[in-house]
């Protein structure tokens, strides 16, 4: 069994929040190293290139990953070969293609007992896939990170929980997307010392309870949440939000003004939302003034 512990020589050079940084770390271990471990190494470096949408240049990356490949063994590569060529097609806007690479790296990780990655491939096809097919990979991925010896594949549960979770909030069963947000809950509990992942899956539960009626619940949650987050200098624009939707609920629009002011002052800082989602920054905008 292959356990985060074998996988650490590039995993611990990753953050995910810092993608430039990390293809620097990535590049400088891949010219130490030679053979399997370089080309390892080298679909990671792709990875961090796709975060940054340098898309050209991460697909030359996995090529050469894949040029000297032996015929025989490099299984994990192989397995993160497809992987990344399935993110990358997702990252592009390449839905359709995205799903035959992440299908490939499920199959081959299952076959080579690599759970954890067996586990991410199931998590891509549950993000990649829409409606009930993306339940049933959701709950495929579950099946394996709870069977799996492997810690690093167990570790897969509350990102699925929370997807899944996320799945049927916009099939309006939202009963059941608060009873999977709070599995993703108990789960990052688990790990104290991963704060950030803990006060998402807080303000995922309590957004949940805001859909169910429970606006009083999901505001002291919400402003709880607030609090811990300016104390630790690490304020969210996605709290200031919700604080702001909970009090318009409960008609005390003036209270919720200058929460949608800062809620704007964050996300408009936020480059996604700013080219996905510019109706709801104009929302906020308005509820500020």
């Amino acid at each position: 069994m292959q356990s985060e512990k074998d996988m650490a020589p590039w995993r611990g050079l990753w953050d995910f929040a810092d993608p430039a940084a990390s293809e620097a770390r990535l590049r400088e271990a891949e010219a130490a190293a030679d053979g399997v471990a370089a080309a390892e190494l080298r679909t990671q470096v792709a990875r961090a290139l796709g975060l940054q949408q340098r898309f050209d240049e991460a697909r030359a990356e996995l090529a050469a990953a894949a040029r000297d490949l032996p015929s025989t063994g490099a299984a994990r590569v192989r397995v993160l070969l497809e992987l990344e060529r399935g993110r990358l097609a997702r990252s592009s806007g390449d839905l359709p293609g995205a799903i035959a690479p992440f299908e490939s790296a499920f199959e081959r990780a299952n076959a080579a007992g690599l759970d954890y990655l067996a586990v991410d491939a199931a998590h891509m096809l549950g993000i990649a896939e829409t409606g009930d097919a993306a339940s049933l990979w959701n709950r495929r991925a579950l099946g394996i990170a709870h069977a799996s010896s492997d810690p690093s594949a167990r570790g897969w549960g509350a990102v699925i929980a929370n997807n899944e979770g996320w799945n049927q909030f916009e099939a309006t069963e939202h009963a059941a997307a608060l009873e999977l947000f709070e599995q993703a809950l108990v789960l990052r509990r688990e790990r104290p010392e991963q704060v950030e992942p803990i006060w998402i899956a807080r303000w995922a539960v309590a957004r949940a309870h805001r859909e169910l009626g429970r606006v009083e619940e999901a505001l002291a949650e919400q402003e709880a949440l607030m609090a811990e987050r300016e104390a630790a200098n690490a304020p969210d624009g996605y709290v200031f939000e919700e604080v702001g939707e909970c009090l318009l609920l409960l008609e005390r629009a003036d209270e919720a003004t200058p929460f949608f002011a800062r809620a704007h002052e964050l996300l408009a800082q936020d480059a996604w939302l700013v080219a996905n989602e510019p109706e709801r920054l104009a929302r906020l905008e308005r509820l500020a003034r």
